[in-house]
């Protein structure tokens, strides 16, 4: 039995009423796995798609996928708590859209996002924290998202360079947590009511900030994975009050989300159209979810663009052409610029960064080394195996190989030079092929056992 602290007992039990029996009992239930499909992904096998789907996300399923299997790793799948799907449907940004993840690491509503603009627009994905935004890089290539930028930086570092300019922008806002004790009974360890409000405080500086980089018509969705009014209802309710340019608008309900709790603010009933996920309602954790649209009017206009990197050298150029016509086939890439030795495509032209911290520029293309190009593993697991002139369909036992770090063999040996392996269909890297042996390029960093159950 979960051993709730008694304070959030207490608060609950007043707030819920004769509700409060069956939400407290809902943590000593277990907690549910989900994962969402890849919509750019083919030939997903029939065990991952045909799976009881999350109400409000048909990318989304029911279930569990190990982070050392092949669908995993190629990035057909990703992870995702269920109820914490419904922040990205909630969002579901259209085809070309701006869109700013501005809280993002691991990078779960992020490759949500992704999913939603299927490479076109512009998605500047952040985290503030340093470690945090490796992770959220590992995931972004790992998903194949060839139209993102990645910044480390605070929100108050990203306010002036964005000012009115995106079509959406997800605050996935760091929060009390109450809706992971459940999963991870480690958050109950430093909660507090003090800790509610710190939260709260530190939820109004962010939100403060990323409110001035929505577009006018543009919208702003916050969401929390806590409870707590104080971080929810009421954190909105202070910025229809102090931010009259915008407006609340009603979020679509199913699968057991209900309304949010006007009554636990300051009665607004504008505040019953955000949404709040219980997990004595739904098969989830537990979320809030509000969806602020910005009055239209004039924007801010941009100032200077960015310069990010380098232009390609002519024998840059020629190596990377030669690589591309040889391997890539249909697939192109504009927007190249080199950082270091290492070669990016953009994915749009940016405003000035010279006071933004950019911890990544566009897809990672590869890497110019003496008189060679060698392609990068982001560009592997962004390829299209339809769409690439050269690729060598792999074993299970020789993908074992591969993540392993291991070179394989060939019966038979096709022409010397770079493949896309493939393996079930799914992307899972570059190898080079020398005579009848496939060289191995998988990240030391990435590589993994893949153990027989």
């Amino acid at each position: 039995m979960v051993n709730l602290p008694d304070d959030f007992v207490t608060k609950y039990q007043r707030l819920l009423g004769t509700e409060a029996a069956a939400f407290l009992a809902s943590f000593d239930t277990p907690s549910l796995s989900g994962y969402r499909v890849n919509p750019t992904h083919h030939d997903l096998p029939t065990t991952l798609t045909e799976t009881p789907t999350v109400a409000y996300e048909p990318l989304g399923h029911f279930g569990s996928v190990s982070g050392r299997s092949l669908m995993h790793q190629s990035g057909a799948v990703y992870s995702q708590e269920p109820s914490a799907m419904f922040v990205g449907a909630t969002a579901a940004p259209k085809v070309g859209e701006r869109v700013l993840d501005l809280c993002a690491a691991p990078g779960g509503k992020t490759t949500h996002l992704a999913s939603y603009l299927q490479g076109t627009g512009l998605l500047v994905t952040n985290e503030i924290n340093r470690k945090r935004v490796k992770v959220l890089a590992e995931n972004v290539e790992r998903f194949g998202v060839p139209n993102a930028v990645i910044f480390n930086d605070a929100p108050e570092q990203l306010s002036p360079v964005f000012p009115d300019y995106f079509d959406k922008v997800l605050v996935d806002a760091p929060c009390s947590g109450e809706g992971m004790f459940r999963k991870d009974p480690s958050a109950m360890t430093y909660w507090s009511l003090d800790y509610v409000n710190d939260c709260a405080a530190r939820q109004r500086d962010i939100l403060t900030e990323a409110l001035k980089m929505v577009k006018p018509g543009g919208q702003l969705i916050y969401s929390t994975c806590t409870f707590a009014p104080e971080e929810d209802e009421q954190m909105m309710a202070w910025v229809l009050q102090n931010f009259p340019e915008f407006h609340l608008v009603p979020i679509q309900k199913v699968g057991g989300v209900v309304d949010a709790r006007p009554e636990w603010a300051d009665g607004n009933p504008e505040l019953a159209k955000a949404a709040r996920l219980f997990p004595h309602l739904m098969q989830g954790e537990g979320h809030f979810v509000a969806k602020l649209e910005r009055d239209t009017g004039d924007a801010h206009e941009l100032r200077g663009s960015a310069t990010l990197g380098q232009a390609l050298t002519r024998d840059q150029q020629k190596l990377w052409q030669d690589f591309a016509d040889q391997v890539l086939g249909q697939a192109t890439f504009t927007n190249l610029v080199t950082v270091k030795d290492q070669l990016f495509a953009l994915p749009v032209t940016l405003p000035d960064l010279k006071h933004a911290h950019v911890f990544r520029p566009g897809l990672h293309l590869g890497v110019f080394k003496k008189n060679r190009f060698e392609p990068a593993y982001a560009l592997a697991l962004a390829s299209d195996p339809q769409v690439v002139s050269r690729l060598l369909t792999i074993t299970a036992d020789q993908w074992r190989a591969w993540v392993h770090g291991d070179t394989f063999t060939l019966t038979t040996a096709p022409e010397k030079g770079w493949y896309l392996l493939v393996c079930a269909g799914q992307p899972v890297g570059f190898g080079k092929v020398v005579g009848n042996t496939v060289k191995n390029f998988f990240p030391k960093g990435l590589r993994f056992t893949v153990y027989d159950h």
